[in-house]
């Protein structure tokens, strides 16, 4: 909607009113407001909210809510406002528009900033039709949610790209993993730094997190068993090595427990959480875990036996409580209902 002045309503509200007048453009009267990023004009910034922590490694991939706007527009021609947990995206890959990979390079997270791109760090001299006309200078608002270094994801995966598909669950015969450069490149990220492989398998974890915050159960599943597979591939070089391997499972199982329970799939995450008893047999998760797979089998006694040993170890944890109570109503409701029917064949005996 276009006001009196011949301006759009939205750049004006960012526009302080004394400076309206005399001036041709409003991205014009809005550049002069903003601070050039690269010094020669391309990109121009204003930062709305600050951010806090470090600025976006150049590696990593983000999270963000982005708008962009043409000049004289109220309505985006590309938005993620409608998405509730926008998708992680690969700077380098997955975001296609020069100046807003730089622009969001100069971010931190939490950050809300605006963004004004020149022609030739938007969409050139031929635009991008029928949405964007040639040379447009664009405005996009950006916030960073969450980013994650990938970085040493990246290296680590590029020692071993056919190991890579194969984790991801693609035919092992499509790229011929049996042959001896399979072999040498699992061998290859074997004598890479454990502290290497242990950060990645952090990140990966990470992304695994925020798949199960975002209820993407199935995406956290991917993460989460491409992380422990990594660890169980490593061939320990000694004692010290193998715990820290050990150590990295154990959080994972736990995390791959619990995925599997909202997947509805008891049996796999009783699977997980025995493996992570093996690796720690009083671990209260662990324990608790168990409890809820055999409470979702109707295995009543074991969920009993488990979450009775998770008690022990935290007797005034409120979902460990929760869940004995339940079970309790549970086992109560199926003893009724054994009586009942009990008592209708018995009555059914007496009549005949």
């Amino acid at each position: 909607m276009m006001s009196a002045n011949g301006l759009s309503t939205r750049i004006q509200q960012f526009l302080d009113p004394h400076a309206l007048a005399h001036t041709p453009s409003p991205f014009h009267r809005l550049g002069q407001q903003m601070q050039d990023i690269l010094g020669d004009g391309g990109i121009l910034k204003e930062v709305v909210q600050p951010g806090e922590g470090p600025p976006v490694p150049r590696d990593s991939s983000v999270s963000i809510h982005f708008s962009g706007f043409l000049e004289y527009s109220d309505r985006p021609f590309e938005t993620t406002s409608h998405l509730k947990y926008p998708r992680m995206m690969k700077l380098g890959r997955d975001v296609t528009l020069c100046g807003l990979e730089l622009g969001i390079l100069t971010m931190r997270k939490g950050e809300f900033s605006r963004f004004l791109f020149l022609p030739e760090y938007a969409y050139g001299a031929m635009g991008c039709p029928p949405l964007i006309p040639p040379v447009a200078t664009v405005l996009y608002e950006v916030q960073v949610l969450d980013f994650l270094d990938s970085a040493e994801v990246d290296e680590f995966f590029a020692m071993s790209p056919v190991m890579h598909l194969c984790l991801l669950g693609i035919s092992c015969d499509f790229v011929g993993c049996r042959s001896q450069t399979h072999l040498f490149r699992q061998e290859e990220q074997n004598t890479a730094p454990l502290s290497m492989l242990l950060n990645v398998v952090d990140t990966e974890r990470s992304f695994g997190n925020r798949c199960f915050n975002h209820s993407r159960f199935e995406d956290a599943k991917d993460r989460y068993k491409q992380a422990v597979t990594l660890l169980g591939n490593r061939k320990a070089e000694d004692e010290e090595e193998k715990r820290s391997i050990v150590a990295g499972q154990l959080p994972i199982y736990l995390n791959l427990s619990l995925t599997q329970l909202r997947l509805d799939r008891p049996l796999k995450a009783l699977e997980y959480g025995h493996k992570a008893l093996k690796i720690d047999p009083n671990n209260t998760k662990a324990l608790f875990r168990c409890g809820q797979a055999y409470l979702e089998l109707f295995d009543f006694e074991k969920a009993q036996d488990y979450l009775t040993m998770a008690q022990a170890n935290k007797p005034f944890d409120v979902d460990i409580n929760n869940l004995l109570r339940k079970l309790a109503i549970h086992y109560k409701d199926c003893l009724d209902k054994e009586k009942e029917l009990c008592s209708k064949m018995f009555a059914d005996f007496v009549k005949k």
